[in-house]
C-alpha cells in the first residue's frame, strides 16, 4: 500500500507541476496542489489484481501520465511566453524552432546535453511510476490488510470522480484540479475551431481585396520613391506603457523626435493591433503585406499555398524592385519564393563577418548599414524593402553600444561584444533582470534605426517602423496586442496620410485613439498612396 501511495504523490506531482510555472511567474492563476486523476488513478490500481495484464496498465499508465506532464508543461509554456494555450493541432511544427533558439542562445553542446537529460529524467520517472504503480501480490496478507486496500480504492475511485467534473469547472477551487480533464476539454474546444478555420479563412479570402492592378494610379504618389517596411523585434506599447520600461525608452524617444527634426526630417506615431503576443513574428509581417488576419499558423500557410497578391506585388507593379531582407532566417525560406521578392537576403546572403550575440545572428547596427548600401547601389530605380531587426529579441542580451557607421564594415568590428552580458540560460531565469535588459535592448534598436534615418532617409524615401508584437507577457505583463508605429520620412506630403489616419506627429503615440488592425494597413496603405483617377501625374 505504501508504494502505490507514493505512486500516487508522484503522479500528483508531475500533474499539477506545469500549473505552478505561471503562478511563479506571476503569469497566471495561483497554482493547484490535488490533482483529482491522481486520486483516481491510484484508487483504479488499488483494485486491480496482480497479473501480467495489470502490469502492463502499470507501465502503459505511467507513460501516458509523464507524457501527459510533458505537454501540460508546454501549455504553461507556451501561456507564459505566447499568452496563449499551446494547440497540439498546430503548434508541433515549433519544436525545431525552439530547437534552433536554444542552439543560438547555448550553443550545440548545451542544448544536445539538457534534452538529453530531459529525455534521461522522463524515462526514469516512467520506470520508477511503473513500478510504483504496479499492482501488489496482496493474495498472501492478511483479511484486513486486502479490505482496506479495496475499501480505500472504491472510495478514492467514487470520491474523485464526484468531484471531477466541478474541479475542472473554471473558477473551481485552486487546491483542487482537473488538469487533465481541462487539458483534453481545450485541446478539443482548439480542434473543434481549427476544423472551421478553413472555412473562416476562405470567407476572408473573399472580402478582403487580392489585386489591386485596376486601382486608378495605383501608388503613383510614391512613383520613385523608396519604401522602407521595417520590423523592429518585441517592440509592444509595453514598452512606452509600463513605467519601468518607460523610464527608459521614453527619452530615447525624445531624443530621436530631435534628432530627426534636426536632420530636416518629420516624424509621425500611432498604432496596430498585432495578430500575435510574446513571438512568431511571421504572422505580423504576413498580416501586414497581405492584409489578411494570419493570428495562427493555419491561416498562415492557408495564404501561402494560395494564389493571393500581397503588397510586394502591389509595389512591383508601381515599378519599386522589391526586396526581403531577413537576418534571423539562417535556412532556405520557400515562402520568399512564394511571396515573390525579386531579392531575399537571408543570413547566409548576408556578408556579415562578425559573431553572433547569442540568438541574435547580426546585430540591428550591421543590418541597417547593409541596408544603406542597398540602398546607395539603386539610385537608379525605387526599392521596396521589407526588413527585420532582431537585436531587441529575447534574451535581450548582450547589448551593444552604437558604434560610428564608417567603422561597421562587413561586422569584424562587433566581435569583441559576443561575450558581454549575462549568459542567456542565467538572465532567463531573473525576471527582475529580464526587465531591466528588454528595454535597453530597444533603446539601442531606437538609436540606430534613427542614425539610419539622418544617413540615408530624404525627401525620396518613407520609412515605416512597426512593432511586430509585445514581449513574453511573463516578462512585460503585457496582455494588449497593440504596437508602436513610427513614420519617417523627409517630404512632409509623405506623412499627411498617415496623420489623416490618425497617426500623430512625433515619436508618441495618441493614447485616447483605438488602434487599427494590422490587416487593415495593406489596403488602407494603397488607396492612400494611389493617384486618384483624373488627377494631375506629382511633380
Amino acid at each position: 500500500m505504501l508504494r502505490l501511495l507514493l505512486g500516487g504523490v508522484l503522479v500528483n506531482g508531475l500533474l499539477v507541476a506545469p500549473s505552478w510555472l505561471p503562478a511563479a511567474l506571476e503569469s497566471g492563476p495561483s497554482a493547484s496542489w490535488i490533482a483529482l486523476e491522481a486520486a483516481l488513478v491510484v484508487g483504479l490500481f488499488a483494485l486491480l489484481p496482480d497479473r501480467p495484464w495489470s502490469r502492463f496498465l502499470a507501465r502503459a499508465a505511467a507513460l501516458a501520465v509523464v507524457l501527459l506532464s510533458v505537454v501540460g508543461l508546454l501549455d504553461a509554456v507556451f501561456l507564459v511566453v505566447l499568452g496563449r494555450p499551446l494547440n497540439l493541432s498546430l503548434d508541433l511544427y515549433l519544436i525545431g524552432a525552439v530547437y534552433h533558439l536554444a542552439v543560438g542562445n547555448l550553443g550545440l553542446a548545451a542544448t544536445l546535453t539538457r534534452t538529453l537529460a530531459a529525455l534521461l529524467g522522463m524515462t526514469l520517472a516512467t520506470l520508477a511510476l511503473a513500478w510504483l504503480l504496479a499492482p501488489a501480490d496482496v493474495e498472501g496478507s492478511g483479511l484486513l490488510h486486502r479490505l482496506a486496500l479495496r475499501l480505500g480504492g472504491v472510495a478514492l475511485v467514487a470520491v474523485s470522480a464526484l468531484v471531477l467534473q466541478g474541479a475542472a469547472e473554471p473558477g473551481a477551487p485552486s487546491l483542487l484540479s482537473a488538469p487533465v480533464v481541462q487539458l483534453a476539454r481545450d485541446q478539443s474546444e482548439l480542434l473543434r475551431v481549427m476544423r472551421g478555420e478553413r472555412s473562416r479563412f476562405q470567407s476572408d479570402l473573399n472580402e478582403v481585396p487580392d489585386s489591386y492592378a485596376e486601382l486608378p494610379g495605383l501608388l503613383g504618389k510614391l512613383r520613385d520613391r523608396n519604401v522602407l517596411l521595417t520590423f523592429v523585434e518585441s517592440y509592444g506599447m509595453a514598452a512606452l506603457e509600463d513605467p519601468e520600461f518607460a523610464a527608459v525608452v521614453h527619452p530615447r524617444l525624445d531624443s530621436m523626435a530631435a534628432r530627426l527634426a534636426a536632420a530636416g526630417l518629420h516624424v509621425a506615431t500611432g498604432t496596430l493591433v498585432s495578430p500575435t503576443l510574446g513571438g512568431q513574428s511571421w504572422y505580423a509581417h504576413g498580416t501586414v503585406i497581405s492584409g489578411l488576419w494570419l493570428d495562427n499558423q493555419l491561416r498562415y500557410d492557408l495564404l501561402m499555398v494560395s494564389d493571393r497578391e500581397t503588397l510586394i506585388d502591389d509595389l512591383r507593379r508601381a515599378g519599386h524592385e522589391t526586396v526581403a531582407l531577413m537576418p534571423a532566417i539562417l535556412r532556405a525560406w520557400p515562402e520568399g519564393v512564394r511571396i515573390g521578392y525579386d531579392r531575399v537576403y537571408t543570413r547566409p546572403d548576408i556578408p556579415y563577418a562578425g559573431p553572433p550575440l547569442f540568438w541574435v545572428t547580426m546585430p540591428d547596427q550591421f543590418t541597417l548599414s547593409f541596408l544603406e548600401r542597398t540602398l546607395h547601389a539603386a539610385e537608379d530605380h525605387p526599392l521596396f524593402v521589407e526588413a527585420a531587426l532582431v537585436s531587441s529579441h529575447a534574451p535581450w542580451t548582450p547589448v551593444l553600444p552604437v558604434l560610428d557607421w564608417d567603422s561597421v564594415g562587413d561586422g569584424a568590428v562587433f566581435a569583441p561584444f559576443r561575450q558581454e552580458g549575462h549568459p542567456p540560460e542565467e538572465l532567463w531565469i531573473d525576471t527582475q533582470e529580464l526587465r531591466r535588459a528588454y528595454p535597453r535592448s530597444l533603446d539601442y534598436s531606437l538609436q540606430v534605426i534613427t542614425g539610419f534615418a539622418e544617413r540615408s532617409i530624404d525627401t525620396g524615401s518613407l520609412m515605416v517602423v512597426f512593432g511586430d508584437h509585445q514581449a513574453a507577457p511573463w516578462v512585460t505583463g503585457a496582455t494588449s496586442f497593440a504596437v508602436p508605429v513610427h513614420v519617417i520620412t523627409g517630404d512632409a506630403k509623405l506623412l499627411q496620410p498617415f496623420l489623416d489616419w490618425g497617426f500623430r506627429p512625433g515619436t508618441f503615440p495618441d493614447p485616447a485613439r483605438e488602434p487599427a488592425r494590422m490587416a487593415e494597413f495593406r489596403d488602407w496603405f494603397v488607396r492612400a498612396f494611389s493617384v486618384p483617377e483624373h488627377a494631375p501625374p506629382p511633380a
